[in-house]
């Protein structure tokens, strides 16, 4: 039988473990607040925290005007971040974890919703504008860049053209479509940790393709 002691040492050896250094971020865009959690602007948040949950991730500390979390993904060290401000101000948060942190924004991931993509379709970017999602246009302003990744998580597209777009994007997963939803945030990993690993042409080649029919 192993000695006290023994067991002691053995959990200090654990807990002295050094972590990876913040080297990479994931970011969740949402909006705070329970009344909103399953709203179609929250698929970054869904997204994150499942990520989060995968990788033994608590997301619960206050900092950057957001709540986070830090863990070794694929050898990086990753600090998860869920912005609290409201969705068109995202970018005070990331702007303040990356200084702190000195993350180039080609290693700051952004995950929100996309009402061009059906649900349970998802679209992987090394770049580009932000395609009239208001979190990802401030923080491209706020970054001053706009070449960070982007995972954009379908919502679907407004039921007609003269549906308001607030309301819309704010309105909840029907039940029927939160399978597809559950899909794709679980299918997102691989993809993921390519990403993360230098593989981005197959990184997007496993999350472009992905279709909820597949499953």
């Amino acid at each position: 039988m192993a000695d006290i002691f023994d067991l002691f040492r053995q959990i200090s050896k654990k807990e002295d473990t050094p972590k990876a250094p913040i080297t990479h971020m994931i970011v969740g865009l949402g909006n705070p607040g329970e009344k909103y959690k399953m709203t179609r602007h929250n698929a970054g948040f869904l997204t994150i925290d499942h990520l989060a949950e995968q990788y033994g991730v608590r997301i619960d500390r206050a900092k950057f005007h957001a709540l986070c979390g830090e863990g070794t993904v694929m050898g990086k060290g990753i600090l998860f971040l869920k912005p609290q401000t409201l969705m068109n101000a995202s970018g005070l948060a990331v702007q303040e974890a990356a200084a702190f942190y000195k993350i180039a924004p080609e290693n700051i991931l952004v995950i929100s919703d996309d009402i061009a993509q059906d649900v349970g379709r998802m679209r992987l970017r090394r770049k580009g504008s932000a395609g009239g999602q208001k979190g990802l246009n401030d923080i491209i302003v706020c970054l001053g860049t706009d070449a960070f990744p982007r995972l954009r998580m379908g919502v679907g597209a407004k039921p007609h053209p003269d549906f308001n777009l607030a309301d819309w994007v704010l309105s909840e997963f029907r039940p029927d479509e939160r399978p597809r939803l559950y899909g794709a945030i679980a299918a997102c990993k691989p993809g993921i940790e390519k990403l993360l690993s230098g593989d981005f042409d197959t990184a997007v080649q496993l999350c472009n393709s992905y279709h909820p029919e597949h499953e």
